[in-house]
């Protein structure tokens, strides 16, 4: 199932209007037919404009949770919703209902970008550390890195021995 272009769309509703059947249309743009007939009912509604070429539409908390309670509360189809509200797929209006139960009820925005979390802990952990805790830190750091070496030495060491020894069996 490929994801369908804003040109395929228009050419996907253009072909449906002219009478083409929907069979055809499933093999033409390889779609299901509910996306096929979503689409027809979507652009019938709220016309070409619907189809966003630039960029997702953002949704306030508030307004989702009240696109919600149409289903939830008014016991509306999500198919009918969805195309009312102008969702670009019923399967998003699907999605936003299981987070909404699975949260409890709750609304909660997921947000983007990095934790600031990693920058307070190292900030923190240099600011409330004393001197002997510090170079406690330290010895333990540099034992384990000297270790490390170690380990390393030995084994480039033994790969080195088994290539020498496969050179000599050659």
């Amino acid at each position: 199932m490929s994801k369908l272009t804003y040109e395929d769309k228009i050419n996907l509703y253009n072909d449906r209007k002219k009478g083409l059947p929907i069979s055809t249309l499933i093999s033409k743009y390889n779609v299901r037919h509910e996306v096929i007939e979503y689409l027809v009912r979507l652009i019938d509604k709220h016309g070409l404009d619907i189809l966003r070429t630039v960029k997702n539409k953002y949704y306030l908390p508030q307004e989702k949770e009240r696109i919600i309670n149409r289903v939830l509360m008014n016991n509306e189809s999500r198919n009918s919703v969805a195309i009312d509200e102008g969702l670009s797929s019923s399967g998003m209006l699907a999605n936003w209902i299981k987070k909404y139960q699975e949260m409890g009820y709750n609304i909660v925005e997921r947000k983007r970008g990095r934790s600031p979390t990693i920058m307070k802990k190292s900030k923190l952990s240099n600011n409330t550390e004393t001197i002997e805790e510090e170079n406690e830190r330290l010895k333990k750091e540099n034992l384990y890195l000297k270790a490390e070496l170690e380990y390393s030495k030995k084994l480039r060491a033994v790969v080195q021995a088994r290539k020498n020894l496969q050179q000599k069996k050659k």
